[in-house]
Formats: structure tokens, C-alpha cells, sequence
């Protein structure tokens, strides 16, 4: 690989870029100089060889460079860590997807809940997008608390007859099921699963140790014109509007909250934890003598489990499998700007609140990662990760995503 140091009006791009891949460069410094970037990293491997380790701009405002080891939050790109681990729990026999929930939670069995299977809770289609009434402020650190919580909710529909983003809960419905199959709790069994043995910078969880290496978030003015805004004012009952005060302030930027284990939120990582996690499941599941899970289990992991043509808290399509987001393609769609993300049909992953992704591509063994610290407009990807996704793909040889997916 090439080593980069570009000097831009706002900090440096610094890093090593293969040739093949300097359109991905290229767009890495354009986020900066035209599209309102204040501090990212981008990574790429193929193959299981890191082929683009970019960082560069700034921490914050006040003017520290961003770093090569410069952390971030990556919000619901942890979903993707969360869902890894259930996965592997199942691969372990441990878990069993298809079970009913009550099997590992039986306090979970009521007030319509008592049918839910554990895939239901992937899925995004077990019905608790947030929960009816309003949690105290600093509920979302409390993980006992937020479980109780869940474990008594009624659902807003009956579970498994439609999806709609579980932003927050997942990190409980989730977190839940890992906890009563492993005996042991989400944030470190990623940490000695995952994180510990492929040498991730990234934790559900983060230690006070690490804390000088995070980046503070710079969050995007609110749309009030979104679909998922109109969504909650045509229904003062429904998710969009209970989502607003379900989660007790959270706050990115305070310690509390990056301590905390939110299994679908706080994961604090760069683009080189992502990428890194998804490269081994880009790769059969294994990598560097490390299995994450089988061939099986992988297969299970990237195939779409739900797809809806309106999701029932975002208000536009989406596409699910079991813990991650597939392709989808809203770009056509009135009042839907940046609620898209295209990759391969054969891709899994995740976007973050903001922008952020990790995913991985077994048709051309890609993982790939972007964090960043300035968030862009919408739900899903903005005009700073899309091109970044779109540019490694043409880079890889892929000729269109006209379909809605990249293709050759």
C-alpha cells in the first residue's frame, strides 16, 4: 500500500491506500473539503488484506487532529457487534433462534409477548420499537432496569406480523439473549469473543482507560419535515412519537453513557474495528485462525429475514436478516433523502445514527468501515459514506447499483 499524508484546509488525510483503491481516497478527501466532514477514518480489506487505512480532520472543533487511533461512536453500528455475538451463541448451541423467547426469559412472556421467538428480536419484528411510557433520566445506562422494563412492555403489534427499527431496545431484547444462553453478559462476551481475539479497538462498554482517544460527537440538526417526524406527529400514541422521551437523555458525549452497556448504540470503535469484525465473516467466518462462527450460521446471518414497504418506526422500506441490514434503496422515494444504504445483494451489516457503517460482502470477501464524529441528515447513509461505499465497489470491479444493490 501507498502511504498518504494530504495536507486539507481542515487538518490532514493520513494513512496507507493500495492503488486500486485511490477513487476511495479520493472521495475520503473530498468529504472534507465539500461535504462538511469535521474528523473520519475509512477501512477496507479484501481477501482478509487491508487494502485502505485512512483517517484525518479533526477531533472537534476546537482544533485536535484526528488520529490514527482516534475513537468514535459508532451508535447503531454496535447492532452489528450485538448481533455477531447472538449468532455466534447460536452457532455454540447455546441458542436457539427459533425458540420461543420464554425458553431463555420467562419474565418476558406476558401482556402479548408470550409467542415472540428469539429471531423476532433480530428481526426487528418482536413489536417493542420503544416503550409506551417515558424511562427516568440515565435509564438507558441502567441495564437491570431497562430489561425489567422490557420484560413487562405490551407490544406495539402483535409479534412477528411486521417490522419496524428497534433503535434502542435492541440493545435489551438482544443483550437479553446472549446473557441467558452464555451466562454471560453482551459487553464482554464481545469483548473475549470478538474484540479480545481479533485485536478490535471496539467496546460495548468502554473502559475509563480509553476515554482520551474519543472523538465527541457533533449531532445533525433534527428534520422536522422526516417521514419519521411526520410519523410521530400523525400519531401522538405510535413509536416515532414514544421513541422522543423512552430513553432517559441519552447522551453520546457524556462517560456515563459510553460506560454503559447499550448494546445498540454505544459501541465506541473507528473504522478499522469495523472493518476488521466484518472482514472475518467476508471470509467464511474465520480469520487469522479466529472462528466467529460456520458456514451455516453465516449463511443464516446475510439472508434477508424481513422487508417491509413501510417499516413501522421509520416510515420508508427497509430490509432486514437476522441482526443486520441488507441493500435497500429508498433513492426514488418523495421526502426520503439519505434513508437508503446500497451495497452488495450478498452484503450484511450495519449502519450508525449519523452515517457511520460496517459490513461485510462474502460475493467479493470485502469488509468494510466509516466512523466519523459530524453526522449527516437522515437515518441511514448521507453524501459522505455512500460514495465511499460506492467507490469500492467500482473499485472492485462492480459496474452499477441501478437495481438497488451493486452488481457486476
Amino acid at each position: 500500500m501507498d502511504k498518504i499524508d494530504v495536507s486539507l484546509a481542515q487538518g490532514r488525510v493520513q494513512g496507507y491506500c493500495d492503488p486500486r483503491f485511490f477513487d476511495v481516497l479520493g472521495v475520503f478527501a473530498e468529504n472534507f473539503k465539500q461535504r462538511g466532514e469535521l474528523g473520519a477514518s475509512v477501512c477496507i480489506s479484501v481477501e482478509g488484506k487491508t487494502l485502505v487505512d485512512l483517517w484525518g480532520g479533526l477531533r472537534s472543533s476546537s482544533g485536535e487532529p484526528w488520529e490514527e487511533d482516534t475513537l468514535c461512536v459508532v451508535f447503531s453500528c454496535t447492532k452489528g457487534a450485538s448481533a455477531l455475538c447472538a449468532h455466534m451463541a447460536a452457532d455454540r448451541n447455546l441458542l436457539d433462534l427459533d425458540a420461543p423467547v420464554t425458553r431463555y426469559w420467562p419474565e418476558f412472556g406476558q401482556n402479548g409477548k408470550e409467542e415472540a421467538r428469539v429471531s423476532m428480536m433480530l428481526d426487528h419484528s418482536v413489536g417493542l420499537p420503544t416503550l409506551h411510557e417515558p424511562t427516568p433520566d440515565g435509564a438507558a445506562y441502567d441495564y437491570a432496569y431497562m430489561c425489567e422494563r422490557i420484560a413487562v412492555e405490551r407490544p406495539f403489534w402483535k409479534p412477528g406480523t411486521r417490522n419496524g427499527y428497534h433503535p434502542f431496545t435492541f440493545s435489551w431484547t438482544v443483550g437479553e439473549m446472549v446473557r441467558r444462553s452464555t451466562h454471560c453478559r453482551l459487553g464482554r462476551f464481545f469483548a473475549d469473543e470478538v474484540a479480545g481475539p481479533l485485536s478490535l479497538d471496539f467496546w460495548i462498554g468502554l473502559p475509563e482507560i480509553q476515554e482520551h482517544r474519543v472523538a465527541p460527537v457533533v449531532l445533525a440538526k433534527a428534520d422536522t419535515n422526516s417521514r419519521i417526524m411526520r410519523a410521530a406527529m400523525a400519531d401522538v400514541e405510535g413509536p416515532a412519537a414514544k421513541l422522543v422521551n423512552s430513553m432517559g437523555s441519552f447522551n453520546a458525549n457524556a462517560r456515563e453513557a459510553r460506560a454503559a452497556e447499550v448494546g445498540g448504540a454505544n459501541g465506541v470503535s473507528n473504522a478499522r474495528g469495523l472493518a476488521r469484525m466484518y472482514e472475518a465473516l467476508a471470509n467464511g467466518g474465520s480469520i487469522n485462525g479466529v472462528q466467529l462462527v460456520g458456514k451455516d450460521t453465516l449463511s443464516r446471518m446475510g439472508r434477508v429475514s424481513v422487508a417491509s414497504h413501510e417499516d413501522a418506526l421509520m416510515a420508508f422500506p427497509t430490509r432486514f436478516s437476522l441482526g443486520f441490514m441488507k441493500s435497500f434503496d429508498n433513492r426514488k422515494l418523495e421526502n426520503a433523502d439519505c434513508s437508503s444504504v446500497i451495497l452488495g445483494e450478498q452484503a450484511f451489516g450495519h449502519v450508525g445514527q449519523g452515517g457511520s457503517i460496517g459490513f461485510a460482502d462474502p460475493e467479493c470477501r470485502l469488509g468494510f468501515g466509516y466512523a466519523m464524529n459530524r453526522h449527516g441528515a437522515g437515518m441511514l447513509l448521507n453524501d459522505r459514506g455512500q460514495p465511499l461505499v460506492d467507490a469500492a465497489y467500482r473499485a472492485l470491479g462492480y459496474r452499477s447499483n441501478i437495481s438497488g444493490a451493486w452488481t457486476f
